[in-house]
């Protein structure tokens, strides 16, 4: 073996990646399969877990081939996924219907009969005060309970897209403890599973049918099976360890591992995920989620809805003859604040810190004089305040902002990218990795092939930055009235939609 080598899997809503690493973080080749997801009705979306399988053994191969890697070179194999996928197998764990996808909302009604348990697990939503999500795991498997009770009583198992390929890959049945402490109202290393709120929504059984193992990330799930390794010519000797959800497995890919770091992930929306040594709950932030990325810490989160897929909009609907680099160019000729015109980014709601379905959009302020550019870069800025404020949030309820550390969508403007670091006040590092979370699980399997003692080793040796984005003092100074005034209009914009 000419040098150890990891395989990080990135298992996404659209398709599966496999990136082949190096123990210095480096990516030697990558390789993606898509697979079909299918909307039986409004609100409805699922995918079939076979499909994931077919999909690792058509990209690994070919990841391998590109990176001119051996079986015998791979030190470990480690999966993030998407979170919330749920799946429902028999006794076989054959799955009995197809997984209901993350964005998935079916289980509006079982969510709000999970926030009306009152149950000290629901502290993380919100500091309790919710909403519970339609797109996690309690609520889904209650709409399966109450709507298809007869496969519902059959499934054996029931867990996550993560579980079943890691299952396929070993044939040992697990969940990562990263997913639970996130989406399944688990508390580890202390009450475990969510034991009295399962019993007061007379779901106690779905403990049982949960994986009775939980292993963190970087632990080992098993060795592949002989039938794994033939389907992606590999050997029987290389651990699959355990991954997480894709987003927070990013974190580590990031390199925000510390308290004092938050992970900017952008892209069709925005996700702040922050590090802290403590756990804290409060209205206006989510979480906090203890020792989901390593015992001792805990993770806070908040999130935009709707941001890149704002900018989509914008460019589909009213400049559909202009590319993003021209649109930027633009919006450099309006200076910081538009000349008076502030946008509202809610366009499909607020996540945090309103937590506010119904809330959407807006331009303010607008006049005869103001042109595309000012409407773009108003909202450019919008975003902006928006990840400013959940910032803000986070640090008044005791979370402390000291690095922040972006990834995805954003980072691809350099002007977009300047105007978050002058809103926010903070320099914003851009991650190097070209995906975050398959680097972050290739991170996590040399943590469990025993190559690095834990994240921090890891980090140090695997994680790389592009730049540092300074933040422009001045032009701080001059974003903070309409700063203000970008926090006013949510009330004022609330009231006229409550009329």
């Amino acid at each position: 073996m000419s040098q150890p080598l990891l395989i990080g899997v990135d298992g996404g809503t659209e398709s599966l990646r496999v990136g082949v690493y190096t123990l210095s973080g480096e990516e030697l080749a990558s390789a993606s399969a898509a697979y079909e997801t299918v909307f039986p009705a409004s609100g409805q979306a699922e995918q079939n877990p076979e499909d994931w399988w077919r999909a690792l053994c058509t990209a690994l191969p070919e990841a391998m081939k590109k990176a001119d890697a051996a079986a015998g070179d791979i030190a470990a194999i480690t999966l993030d996924t998407t979170c919330c996928t749920v799946c429902f197998l028999d006794a076989k764990k054959r799955p009995l219907r197809p997984s209901l996808l993350w964005m998935d909302v079916r289980a509006g009604q079982q969510a709000t009969q999970v926030l009306d348990t009152g149950d000290d697990a629901l502290k993380i939503n919100n500091g309790g005060h919710g909403p519970v999500s339609a797109e996690w795991m309690i609520p889904k498997s209650l709409w399966v309970k109450e709507n298809q009770p007869a496969l519902y009583d059959a499934a054996e198992t029931v867990c996550e897209y993560q579980d079943y390929l890691n299952y396929r890959l070993t044939g040992i049945m697990t969940a990562s403890a990263n997913n639970t402490g996130v989406r399944w109202h688990f508390h580890h290393h202390a009450e475990g599973a969510p034991v009295s709120l399962l019993e007061k929504l007379g779901a106690s059984e779905l403990a049982q049918k949960w994986p009775q193992t939980v292993l963190a990330p970087g632990e080992i799930v098993g060795p592949l099976t002989q039938t794994a390794a033939q389907a992606l010519h590999l050997n029987t000797s290389i651990p699959v360890v355990q991954g997480g959800a894709d987003a927070f497995i990013a974190m580590a890919g990031m390199g925000v591992i510390r308290p004092g770091d938050l992970a900017l992930v952008t892209g069709s929306s925005h996700l702040h995920l922050g590090v802290t040594d403590k756990p804290l709950y409060a209205k206006g932030m989510w979480g906090a989620y203890s020792d989901v990325l390593r015992r001792g810490s805990s993770v806070v989160e908040g999130g935009q809805t709707s941001t890149g897929s704002v900018i989509n909009w914008f460019r589909r609907t009213l400049a559909p003859d202009a590319s993003y680099h021209e649109l930027d160019e633009e919006a450099l000729s309006a200076p910081p604040g538009c000349d008076g015109v502030t946008a509202q980014d809610h366009f499909q709601g607020n996540r945090t810190p309103y937590t506010d379905a119904a809330s959407r959009g807006a331009f303010t302020g607008l006049s005869l004089t103001h042109t595309r550019g000012h409407l773009f870069r108003a909202l450019l800025e919008s975003i902006a305040y928006g990840a400013r404020l959940i910032i803000e949030t986070m640090s008044d309820n005791g979370v402390p902002i000291e690095n922040v550390v972006a990834c995805g969508g954003v980072t691809r403007s350099p002007v977009w990218t300047q105007i978050h670091a002058d809103i926010i006040g903070s320099p914003v590092k851009l991650a190097a990795a070209a995906c975050a979370p398959a680097l972050g699980s290739a991170m996590f399997g040399a943590i469990g092939a025993g190559h690095y003692d834990g994240l921090d080793e890891a980090a140090e040796n695997m994680v790389r930055f592009k730049s540092t984005i300074e933040p422009n003092p001045s032009a701080h100074e001059a974003y903070h009235p309409y700063f203000e005034r970008y926090k006013s209009a949510y009330g004022a914009l609330r009231t006229i939609g409550s009329l």
